[in-house]
């Protein structure tokens, strides 16, 4: 059976037949789910001290203790979604925070693509690139993975999607090799995290090491796994420019060309010196975003604030009426409030745990499963452990904060060096945060897209089974050397 036969959408086949349910009905299926499980796990607290580099409060080694239950019913289920919006104790920012950028870059965005200048200048760099076109994906996922290894690039890749899915699909690929291209770029860059201070430095401090340990190794996984992402999504773009049925969205073919490439009639446009301004001003603003997360220390409220400020600016470059500004912002927000909704929700899932008690439960699980084990049996438990916590708490530092007091201090009764314990759990969230569906990352980079999660998740499935060996074989080989 041919992937058109698999993912066209015809009547004869069996996948035609089995409609797989949209995001938000996935994320809400998993809420109702741990919703269920606070019935059945026990509840039970660490005690917890407050990490004054953290910020935060952080659990106590071997304090675990069953509480009374708190189980969730059907209005606390009903709430999670919303008060998902506002949850931030685990996180860098609350959803709502996130959310809101989200509208704002979707009006920016709105406003940029109305005057036109996005096309023509797409129409520019696929000429220039004319039977090069596949260099963009090596160079661009370079680039994502330098985000994602140096601040931990997560929220601030959802603008580029709307982005390079026109560039890709007037290159003759389609939205999957964008959405690859920056999901596994960045992806592989948080997993190979050398100085990502929402990982690796965080990590660190809650180990009490320097986050400069064990820095080598990870770069090699970062370089080796870079290599392995853009030989596999190259392979796959390929296949599509040669063959467009070989596109794992293939029967939405059209839909996606009217939507992305609405105003690439065939006929040539204009590159005016307007446009050529307003193309300027879109590229500085993402290198200052990208300057302000990594330097100036900016978050949500920050980079929202100077994407209205750039949304302004175009406007005024563009000569629009007030109208047309306000008009064409709305529309641009109106496209991604979706996405915007997905984020809450995601984070729902969070929420239920924390308020059922059952998350310290679950991690105390993983306490017990790793204590008395040899070293490079604790490291590959260590490993799979963190992965499957990581599919509950998808944020990265959260995931450091919840775990490293915990996980660390057993390292040394193991014998294993606390940077490796880091690795570990880096790798392995940065491994899950690529396909799970409580990430507001990957369920909204794919709404984006327009790509549905049932086919990312095929589609990508061989090349996680590649990382995971490759993350198994270079902390083995750490524990050992």
């Amino acid at each position: 059976m041919t992937l058109q036969n698999k993912f066209s959408g015809k009547k004869d086949g069996f996948f035609s037949r089995l409609k797989f349910p949209s995001a938000y009905t996935i994320l809400f299926i998993l809420i109702v789910l741990m919703a269920v499980l606070t019935w059945i796990i026990p509840a039970g607290q660490y005690q917890r001290t407050m990490n004054q580099d953290l910020g935060r409060e952080v659990p106590i080694t071997g304090t675990y203790q069953t509480v009374d239950a708190n189980p969730q019913g059907i209005i606390d289920v009903l709430l999670a979604p919303i008060d998902g919006f506002y949850d931030h104790e685990s996180y860098q920012a609350a959803a709502i925070d996130v959310s809101l950028f989200v509208l704002i870059m979707g009006g920016f965005l709105g406003l940029v693509t109305n005057t036109g200048a996005i096309d023509a200048g797409i129409e520019r760099v696929t000429r220039a690139l004319r039977g090069r076109e596949e260099m963009m994906i090596p160079i661009l996922m370079a680039l994502f993975a330098a985000g994602g290894t140096v601040y931990g690039m997560a929220e601030e890749s959802l603008p580029f999607y709307s982005l390079l899915v026109p560039v890709m699909m007037a290159a003759r690929f389609d939205p999957v090799v964008a959405a690859a291209t920056i999901l596994l770029g960045a992806g592989i860059g948080v997993l190979g995290s050398t100085i990502n201070p929402f990982a690796t430095v965080i990590a660190a401090n809650a180990s009490g090491i320097p986050f400069t340990d064990g820095i080598l190794l990870r770069a090699a996984i970062l370089v080796i796994g870079w290599c392995v992402c853009v030989a596999y999504v190259m392979r796959y773009a390929r296949q599509v420019r040669s063959d467009q049925t070989k596109s794992i969205v293939y029967d939405s073919y059209e839909e996606n060309k009217q939507r992305f490439l609405h105003s690439l009639t065939g006929e040539s446009l204009e590159f005016t010196t307007r446009r050529k301004a307003i193309l300027l001003i879109f590229g500085a603003s993402f290198a200052v975003m990208i300057y302000g997360v990594s330097i100036a220390g900016w978050w949500m409220a920050e980079i929202s604030a100077m994407f209205l400020a750039a949304a302004i600016v175009v406007g005024v470059v563009a000569r629009m009426s007030e109208e047309n500004f306000i008009n064409s912002f709305i529309d641009g927000a109106r496209d991604l409030l979706g996405v915007a909704l997905i984020i809450g929700i995601a984070r729902g899932i969070v929420v239920v745990m924390d308020k059922g008690m059952i998350t310290d439960t679950i991690l105390h699980s993983a306490e017990q499963a790793v204590t008395g084990l040899s070293s490079v049996v604790f490291i590959n438990v260590m490993f799979f452990l963190e992965i499957l916590l990581s599919f509950l708490v998808p944020s990265t530092s959260g995931l450091a904060v919840l775990t490293m007091p915990i996980m660390v201090p057993l390292a040394d009764f193991a014998g294993v060096e606390r940077d490796l314990v880091i690795t570990a759990y880096q790798s392995a969230s940065g491994l899950v945060n690529l396909v799970t569906p409580t990430s507001a990352v990957v369920m909204g980079g794919l709404a984006i897209a327009r790509i549905p999660y049932i086919r990312w998740i095929k589609w990508v499935a061989p090349l996680l089974g590649i990382l995971t060996v490759l993350c198994i074989i270079m902390i083995s080989l750490g524990a050992i050397l």
